[in-house]
């Protein structure tokens, strides 16, 4: 989480300063990755080349390029890719390109904030390009491509506002939950609107002349720049249900664009959100399923867990344990386990201090985890705000009391339901993994919990087998 830089303006008072502020203060690793992937076009063969660097750059973007890789939206051949090379090679360059900037707006923004207008202007980004991209006449990847990036990409300046701690953001905040008219609220308190600051930052972070036209003012000027503007409009309708003069209308623009009677649209978005979903759960942020038409009501399920991977991870660890034990590398590879096998968010590794009374992190993995390096604390003996983390027998699912009292860097850490094992030495506890879903509304599942068991009973025995050799 962001608290507001001591050195940033306290004031932004006009769309230029906003821009500035996001693009160099707030946002500049994100803007000018952006701007490295869009200046790429498929145009040589060493263009993938040039790709496959920038995700390999980032060890969470190439994993999270690898995990959209494998899913049925983008690969339907259901061909295994292990290597983003290889994904662009299968898949194709612009959906490659296309998972890239997805897994990158996603991360960039979600580890800085998780606040609740970031969640659902997310779940409307990642709605409204599923549904432009499965609506899009099929023509070529890369028309199926800048209409899924157009409508994520459509509302940039709102994505990258919410993202921010600001005193503005806070205010704005206030006035909606007021029931204030959004615009109007936009020009009270930033001086702006979101419209004004998305333009900007499509001109600073050169995000391409498809996303320049989708957002300029006037008319669209083809059929795919109408098809994203009308996704982008459904989508925020549709949180109203799939009824209505306000659907209607959205159905009848819809109907221009695709030449398919509205009713036949209708029931093709009812499919396409539940796609939706499944692309959400890919890019890490199950989450934001709730917020999509039709799943507002439920409490969404624990994602299912990637038995495969899972496996693989197992007989690595048997490998090392049978080999040469080595607790740095085992205890990394239960964390990537937990995180990208089981499914969980949010994971850390904490052992005993100096003083031998306080648990602190060793290692952490996952979005949202910069804080817990500096604050995560835990006190052996139970008490303290998270003491009841700390698990009765060797795991346990912990699920938190209504009046939880929480901890003032981290607003959800004590506060949700998560996995807690604990690591023992000669009878002592001596450390502790901790996994968590942050935002997510579930508990985990009895599978998450058994896997979680398997990862920890590994990390337990090198340090048995630690032991023994000292």
């Amino acid at each position: 989480m962001t608290t507001p830089s001591e050195t940033s303006p306290s004031r932004m008072n006009s769309t230029q300063a906003w821009v500035s502020y996001l693009s160099k203060v707030e946002l500049p690793v994100l803007a000018n990755t952006l701007r490295q992937i869009n200046e790429l076009t498929d145009s040589r063969n060493s263009t993938v080349n040039e790709l496959a660097n920038v995700i390999l750059n980032d060890a969470q973007l190439t994993s999270q390029v690898l995990r959209l890789s494998n899913t049925v939206f983008y690969n339907q051949t259901r061909t295994q890719v292990s290597t983003v090379s290889r994904a662009i090679t299968l898949i194709g360059f612009d959906a490659v390109k296309s998972m890239a900037i997805s897994s990158l707006i996603v991360d960039s923004l979600l580890k800085r904030n998780d606040r609740p207008h970031l969640l659902r202007c997310l779940a409307r980004a990642i709605h409204a390009a599923v549904q432009a991209r499965c609506l899009m006449p099929k023509r070529t990847e890369h028309a199926l491509e800048e209409v899924f990036i157009g409508a994520l990409l459509m509302n940039i300046g709102e994505l990258a506002f919410w993202s921010c701690e600001t005193e503005q953001a806070s205010e704005l905040e206030e006035r909606l939950r007021l029931e204030e008219p959004p615009v109007e609220a936009q020009k009270a308190v930033l001086h702006t609107t979101f419209t004004e600051i998305t333009r900007g930052l499509v001109d600073a972070w050169s995000l391409g002349p498809f996303i320049k036209e989708v957002v300029a003012p006037g008319k669209a000027n083809s059929m795919a720049s109408s098809l994203v503007r009308n996704s982008v409009e459904m989508a925020r309708v549709s949180e109203n249900g799939w009824s209505g003069a306000e659907m209607d209308k959205v159905l009848e623009k819809l109907s221009d664009d695709i030449g398919e009677t509205p009713a036949a649209i209708r029931d093709q978005l009812k499919v396409n959100a539940q796609e939706a979903s499944k692309v959400a759960v890919s890019l890490g942020i199950p989450q934001v399923t709730a917020l999509l038409p039709g799943n507002q009501e439920s409490v969404p399920d624990a994602p299912a867990m990637d038995s495969d991977l899972q496996l693989q991870i197992l007989r690595e660890l048997t490998q090392t344990l049978a080999e040469k034990p080595d607790i740095n590398e085992v205890c990394q590879l239960v964390i990537e386990g937990i995180h990208r096998a089981i499914g969980m968010q949010r994971v850390a590794l904490l052992m005993t201090d100096r003083s031998g009374e306080l648990l602190v992190p060793r290692k952490v993995g996952g979005r949202g985890t910069e804080e817990w390096r500096e604050h995560f604390v835990i006190k052996k003996d139970g008490t303290g705000p998270l003491g009841p983390l700390l698990p009765h027998g060797t795991c346990a699912v912990y699920e938190p009391r209504k009046q939880t009292e929480g901890v003032p860097y981290d607003r959800w850490l004590g506060k949700v339901p998560a996995l807690a094992g604990s690591l023992k030495a000669k009878g002592r506890l001596v450390g502790l993994f901790y996994a968590d879903n942050a935002a997510a509304g579930y508990v985990p599942s009895e599978q998450q919990l058994a896997a979680f068991g398997h990862f920890i009973q590994n990390a337990q025995l090198c340090l048995t087998l630690m032991s023994a050799r000292g």
